[in-house]
């Protein structure tokens, strides 16, 4: 069993499934999602090299800002370009 933690301040604990993983990493187009913390771009970096070493396709996306969820515009820009997102989050 994976526990999965969530930062925000849910009163109730909020039930979700994990999506399935990627199949084929040299057949996916997977989003960088930097969400404007410091130090995101240098965890950015280092996963694309560690993914561009697997094949994958990366594209890149920046939130406006940390402080509040990324624009519905840009998830759904995200959604029709890409099969995976990871977000970087640092500090």
């Amino acid at each position: 069993m994976t526990t999965l933690l969530d930062p925000t301040s849910e009163r109730a604990v909020a039930e979700r499934r994990l999506s399935p993983r990627l199949p084929d990493l040299t057949n996916s187009t997977i989003a960088l999602l930097d969400i404007s913390k410091p130090r995101g771009d240098v965890f950015i970096g280092r996963l694309e090299e560690l993914l561009l070493e697997r094949g994958a396709t990366l594209r890149h996306y920046r939130k406006p800002t940390f402080s509040k969820p990324a624009p519905r515009d840009l998830r759904r820009q995200i959604a029709a370009e890409c099969g995976a997102v990871i977000e970087a989050l640092a500090d």
